[in-house]
């Protein structure tokens, strides 16, 4: 049986969340697609799904094993694009979704260097905190930072996300520098507000585990520039992306603490609808994405932007 079939129906049933509309939506009977899984599974030698007569569960290799072949299957359609397009030019309306503040800073300046490869296209970028529902709302591809929630959407990381937590100088000397995650809890720390958060909280690794807090403070807001602000200020801790206080921390602005347990990063992701055949332009964004945010050159520039 062909591996690359089982693993589309795998990720298949997974989205949809049940082997009949899996095969509805390929035109196969469900049995074809059980015998799919069965074999896939049989081949790993591990459960992906646990099936019952009412719903599908991922299990936790399942989980880890999904995010895996989303992402497989969205570059080898783009490797297939790369080399069938040939000579076809891309063509039509992009619709894009980004976080406000990554977005302005780093989707937003890209878009017209990829409007001059390709003059076929036009685009338009949406700039919001809110997790925007990409299916309905009709967006072509979301661009979100940080942990993933939503497996019926295909992702391709794009870069590592790190976050550190960090306060001004001012800050510090009135207040004390935190030797250890567990003094957050006496300090005035700059939070998200609960309905903006999309994070599971600071994270930090202790004791070869990683723990996630919600300190508190005084003041929170759904806007992450007002936080940097705010924190740039002196009013308090912040937990913030490095490409957000990169630049600040280099001009002495800000000083990052608690770097003996800074965390793994998450991830800088492009999130897509469930689609078998993506258009040429879509495959062309997230390409174009991955050649600059892999590389290490473009973030050092990016660093620099707010201090020249």
């Amino acid at each position: 049986m062909d591996r690359l079939k089982q693993i589309e129906s795998f990720v298949l049933v997974a989205t949809k969340g049940s082997l009949t509309a899996a095969a509805q939506a390929e035109g196969v009977a469900p049995a074809v697609m059980g015998r799919r899984l069965d074999a896939l599974e049989a081949r790993l030698g591990v459960k992906l799904l646990l099936r019952t007569t009412r719903k599908l569960t991922l299990t936790h290799e399942g989980s880890a094993f999904l995010e895996d072949c989303q992402r497989l299957l969205v570059e080898f359609a783009s490797a297939e694009a790369s080399v069938s397009a040939g000579g076809i030019q891309a063509s039509g309306h992009l619709r894009i979704t980004a976080p406000a503040g990554f977005g302005r800073r780093h989707v937003a300046p890209l878009v017209p260097d990829f409007l001059a490869t390709h003059p076929e296209v036009s685009v338009s970028l949406n700039l919001s905190d809110r997790v925007v529902d990409i299916v309905n709302e009709g967006f072509d591809c979301a661009v979100r930072v940080g942990d993933l929630s939503d497996s019926s959407l295909i992702s391709s990381r794009l870069a590592d996300n790190r976050r550190l937590c960090v306060a001004a100088p001012s800050y510090l000397k009135r207040a004390g520098t935190p030797r250890h995650p567990s003094e957050l809890m006496r300090h005035e720390c700059l939070t998200l507000s609960s309905d903006a958060s999309q994070t599971r909280g600071w994270a930090f690794r202790v004791d070869g585990q990683v723990q996630h807090l919600r300190p508190s403070g005084r003041l929170d807001c759904s806007d992450g520039q007002v936080l940097h602000d705010w924190c740039r200020q002196g009013l308090g801790l912040a937990w913030r992306s490095t490409w957000e206080v990169a630049a600040a921390i280099a001009k002495g602005e800000l000083v990052s603490v608690l770097d003996d347990f800074a965390a793994p990063p998450n991830g800088i992701f492009a999130m897509l609808p469930q689609r078998k055949h993506l258009p040429l332009r879509v495959r062309l964004w997230i390409d174009f994405l991955k050649q600059h945010y892999g590389s290490a050159d473009y973030w050092a520039r990016a660093s620099t932007w707010e201090t020249s």
